[in-house]
């Protein structure tokens, strides 16, 4: 995965990996980080939730240092919130083994998001403009790799990656609009399974 500073990144620990393994939080954290600063109560129309609700997930994401209160907004009756970093890794090998529920229920919440948001790309897709459904791609490839080269291959993606993310203040080109790109290396699971008990 690409290398990005310290300040902007958390690493998951035990106490942060219970903390996501709620899909609701999941989405207010990537709501607060691509949006910016919200109250519990915007937050909750753009899930279609309440606020008493949003404003539990946030505060029991606060406790576990992803979000906190942004004190140069808001007043007395309405309490604002920023997500403190930018991105969240996860080490799965350390996890998978050490609390293997937690970090299956972080992974699906993490691949819901994803499943939702190529849900709506899908729903608009018909309607969106020519130049962005010549762009679209949603596809597969099935290919025969060692561990060593799946890790490879990963690196090189995200290196490709890194060369369109604009850094920040850097002004964005004519045209831009967000763009989602997920990156899954999925081993299948039955062949990897039989090359254990080989």
């Amino acid at each position: 995965m690409s290398e990005i500073p310290a300040e902007k990144a958390v690493v998951l620990d035990a106490k942060g990996l219970r903390a996501l393994a709620h899909p609701v939080r999941v989405q207010l954290l990537g709501l607060l980080r691509l949006h910016g600063p919200a109250t519990a109560t915007q937050l909750a129309d753009r899930l279609g939730l309440n606020s008493g609700a949003t404003s539990y997930h946030l505060r029991q994401l606060a406790a576990a240092g992803f979000v906190a209160e942004d004190t140069e907004r808001g007043n007395a009756r309405e309490r604002w919130w920023r997500s403190v970093h930018e991105r969240t890794r996860l080490e799965i090998d350390e996890f998978a083994e050490r609390e293997p529920e937690a970090a299956l229920a972080y992974l699906q919440s993490v691949h819901n998001t994803y499943t939702l948001r190529s849900q709506q790309a899908l729903n608009g897709l018909q309607t969106m403009p020519r130049t962005w459904r010549e762009a679209f791609d949603m596809s597969d490839a099935a290919l025969r790799l060692t561990p060593a080269q799946a890790r490879e291959m990963r690196t090189e993606i995200w290196s490709v990656i890194d060369r369109y993310r604009r850094a920040d203040g850097a002004q964005e080109p004519p045209g831009a609009e967000r763009v989602w790109v997920n990156v899954h290396v999925l081993p299948e699971v039955e062949t990897t399974e039989q090359d254990a008990d080989d």
